[in-house]
């Protein structure tokens, strides 16, 4: 056997390996980790097409030559067989998604919508978009970008159809990147252009990073953003009444805390009498303790960035400043309509955060809580179209267009009696 047919095998194998036993005790190796997982999870059928055609040329040169390269190739295959039976559990994600949805919101949930948009829901993702991951399809959207939200000179695309109703509901989208890095631009796009194609205004901001910016500099901000919106999102055919807020990993912590923190003058200096609450909260995959009160962080390098980098203060010396930036300490009986995701394989946020969680607030919210716990799933599995960000995509659109209407409905009891 050659080295390159001996490369190719050990690469392969490390990152099936990878992909269902992925690192998290190592705060070093656990990034490694996660960026090959999530690569070659959601990429799983595309990378085994690839393995199989670069073993095939070598095979036909000869590079699998006696009884080891015969074992070499047994031992591809055996690799090939998990890489698909990933995949598989991936297409075959549906009934988990639909079984979740009816557990928070009612076994008849999708009865309570309106016929003509729940005819316009789909159930099933579309195999040919998981087939183009990376294809951004902008055909019947129009997508404005860097609007000027009037703080600190930060903005905000919006995502709107060509042709959509006169007032419609609005999706409010906060990036992730470890507080530190990432934009507006490059993440959920598969979600907030469906969700626009349903007919919403979808709405991604951005806000300032750390190490320049300081917590709780980010939740300000968002809250601003969040401010603007509410005043000026009629311009754009949005319906200011009902906003909803997404976003993962430091977004779905952001998300999370701007949902349970409604009004909270702390986070509003200079806006304290604007109204910032929003009527559904979607997060993925969040840092929803700074605390670590459950001591559920696979490691030590999740907390050494916090106060570091972003807090700049250890949680020794100011307690109260992490309890108030952690979500799980902030749920209320009046925390709005909630839809939890996270992936099992998470090398970064440990799912059982997630479980916590959607457990506390199901346990206290007198409004839906929805969890979404995604087999085989790494971090930030939803950024590009696969199989398990087009379920979950679906099941999201699902769940906000539920609580949409849902709202409606209460709105419009409201205005006869």
């Amino acid at each position: 056997m050659t080295l390159t047919a001996f490369i190719l095998l050990i690469l392969s194998l490390a990152l099936t390996l990878n992909l269902y036993f992925p690192v998290l005790r190592n705060a070093r190796f656990m990034v490694y980790s996660f960026a090959t997982g999530w690569l070659s999870g959601e990429l799983a059928l595309q990378i085994t097409l690839v393995e199989m055609l670069l073993a095939a040329i070598l095979l036909i040169n000869g590079s699998f030559s006696g009884l080891i390269g015969f074992l070499a190739i047994l031992a591809l295959f055996v690799n090939w067989l998990a890489l698909l039976h990933h995949h598989y559990r991936g297409q075959a994600l549906g009934p988990l998604v639909e079984s979740a949805l009816q557990k928070g919101l009612g076994a008849d949930y999708r009865a309570a919508i309106n016929p003509d948009v729940r005819s316009a829901l789909q159930l099933s993702p579309d195999f040919v978009t998981q087939l183009q991951p990376f294809k951004r399809d902008k055909t019947g959207l129009t997508i404005t970008r860097d609007i000027p939200y009037d703080h600190h000179g930060l903005k905000l695309d919006i995502y709107a159809a060509d042709t959509r109703p006169a007032s419609a509901p609005v999706l409010m989208h906060l990036h992730g990147g470890a507080w530190m890095y990432g934009d507006k631009a490059g993440q959920a796009v598969p979600l907030m252009q469906h969700m626009a194609r349903l007919g919403w205004i979808c709405c991604s901001v951005s806000y300032r990073l750390s190490p320049s910016a300081t917590y709780p500099d980010h939740i300000i901000d968002c809250k601003a953003a969040l401010s603007w919106i509410k005043a000026n999102i009629g311009d754009y055919g949005g319906n200011a009444d009902f906003i909803a807020v997404t976003g993962g990993s430091a977004g779905g912590h952001l998300t999370a805390l701007l949902a349970l923190t409604p009004n909270d003058p702390a986070f509003q200096p200079g806006f304290e009498t604007s109204n910032t609450e929003v009527q559904a909260a979607v997060p993925f995959y969040g840092v929803f303790d700074w605390t670590d009160r459950d001591q559920l962080q696979h490691n030590a390098g999740m907390q050494s960035i916090l106060e570091d980098r972003i807090v700049k203060q250890t949680l020794a010396a100011a307690p109260t400043l992490f309890e108030d930036a952690s979500p799980l300490l902030r749920i209320s009986d009046s925390a709005p309509p909630f839809m939890v995701v996270h992936g099992d394989k998470d090398s970064l946020v440990p799912v059982g955060l997630g479980r916590v969680f959607a457990a506390d607030l199901a346990a206290t919210s007198e409004n839906p809580v929805v969890y979404l716990e995604i087999p085989g799933a790494q971090h930030a599995f939803d950024i590009f179209a696969s199989p398990r960000s087009e379920h979950t995509k679906l099941g999201v659109a699902r769940f906000l267009t539920h609580a949409y209407t849902q709202h409606s409905a209460l709105s419009d009891a409201k205005q006869t009696s």
